[in-house]
């Protein structure tokens, strides 16, 4: 029977992360994917070109039914010393939008980082590598894998969460977890396009390909959730920035309320316009909003476009204002899995220490990275997760072995 310290299961980002970093810590470490090519979700990641931090990285930024289980880690392995590492192997970079951080070249960079810190550790790897059982024996765990038996001192999981199932998403991670007792946040597609019935989307269908920055939002309290971002009209519903950042937030049977000109009061401006302007309404509107865009919305409403600004009556105008910027539309679904980015939900944190990642169940077991009821917004947030969860366990493991 093959022996190690530490064995983790699932080799994306947050399991290369980990192995290579206990490893480097004088660990024996096992690295087992199921998959042949590791770090698919990287591979694929930002265009590929990986979006793998952001400059700016807090609690805030995440979801989870315990918002601060994700402080502790954050804190100990910011994004500033992932920069470092991507710094020192020579990988260059660049800000693209509010602190995101993408490789000026490929993603493959990022990957052939990890695979780097892997070997300095001397991780061994088996791929493709499935396991069919795991389960605790005294001091330790023993795997039945396709490979032969295992036994290690410890065991990480990193398998990641159900997000495009074509790169080879499992479920395997939850289903160990909840056999040894971990309760399971629902799992749902989350950073996703969201979709709408077909009657109420036919009149928007025409606008795809449309984009235009806008703020929207979706529930209440606690649970609300608010961006200023992009969003792209298609011909099944609403995608961009925008929509993928308040998915994570949505909940069926929740409207989004959508505002497509976040930097004007559109009442007082066409009330102000009617008094000294001699165009028409389209043009007037046009001036503000793409054309299509303003076409759509007189149509919808119907109101006659070549009307002139100085006829126009204040209600119409008021109408007119309100749906644009207090738009309100109930989605009657998402693109699933399929188009998720990520999955919100996963293993409840209750029975997970928030300094190693270790379970409080069973001993000697962590989870890191997706697996876990923790869901960063869109912007390089999950990868931060991932590679602080990951050090957080690889500190924690090395520490126990000493």
């Amino acid at each position: 029977m093959h022996e190690f310290d530490l064995v983790v299961v699932g080799a994306g980002a947050a399991g290369l992360f980990c192995a290579g970093l206990a490893g480097q810590r004088g660990l024996s470490v096992l690295l087992i994917d199921h998959s042949e090519r590791v770090a698919e979700k990287i591979r694929i990641s930002g265009g590929g070109r990986c979006n793998f931090t952001n400059r700016d990285v807090g609690p805030a930024n995440f979801l989870s039914e315990n918002p601060a289980f994700c402080r502790s880690a954050l804190a100990r392995y910011p994004s500033q010393d992932f920069i470092a590492l991507v710094k020192a192997h020579g990988i260059a970079f660049h800000e693209k939008h509010k602190g995101q951080l993408f490789c000026d070249e490929s993603s493959e960079l990022i990957i052939q980082m990890l695979l780097r810190e892997c070997d300095a550790g001397q991780v061994q790897r088996w791929q493709p590598c499935t396991v069919a059982d795991l389960r605790p024996v005294e001091q330790g765990f023993e795997l039945d894998t396709s490979r032969g038996a295992v036994k290690a001192k410890q065991v990480a999981i990193a398998t990641g969460g159900l997000s495009i199932p074509k790169i080879g998403a499992s479920d395997w991670g939850l289903r160990l977890a909840k056999r040894l007792g971990h309760r399971i946040v629902e799992p749902r597609p989350a950073l996703v396009p969201l979709t709408f019935a077909p009657d109420t989307w036919a009149p928007f269908a025409e606008l795809a390909g449309l984009s235009l920055p806008v703020s929207v939002s979706t529930g209440s309290g606690k649970l609300r959730g608010q961006f200023s971002e992009d969003l792209l009209f298609t011909h099944r519903g609403l995608s961009g920035p925008a929509i993928l950042q308040i998915s994570s937030y949505w909940l069926d049977g929740q409207p989004l309320r959508i505002n497509l000109l976040p930097e004007a009061n559109l009442a007082d401006d066409l009330r102000a316009a009617k008094q000294g302007s001699k165009r028409q309404l389209d043009t007037e509107l046009t001036a503000r909003l793409p054309a299509r865009l303003a076409k759509a919305w007189l149509g919808r409403l119907g109101i006659d476009p070549a009307r002139a600004m100085a006829e126009c009556k204040d209600k119409d105008l008021n109408l007119l204002a309100s749906q644009i910027q207090q738009w309100e539309l109930l989605p009657d679904g998402s693109e699933g899995w399929r188009k998720a980015e990520v999955m919100r939900g996963g293993i409840d944190t209750k029975h997970l220490s928030s300094q190693s990642m270790e379970s409080l169940l069973v001993p000697g077991l962590h989870f890191i990275g997706e697996v876990v009821d923790v869901t960063g917004w869109l912007g390089g947030y999950n990868f931060q997760w991932a590679w602080a969860s990951a050090a957080a366990c690889a500190r924690a493991v090395s520490a126990s072995a000493r």
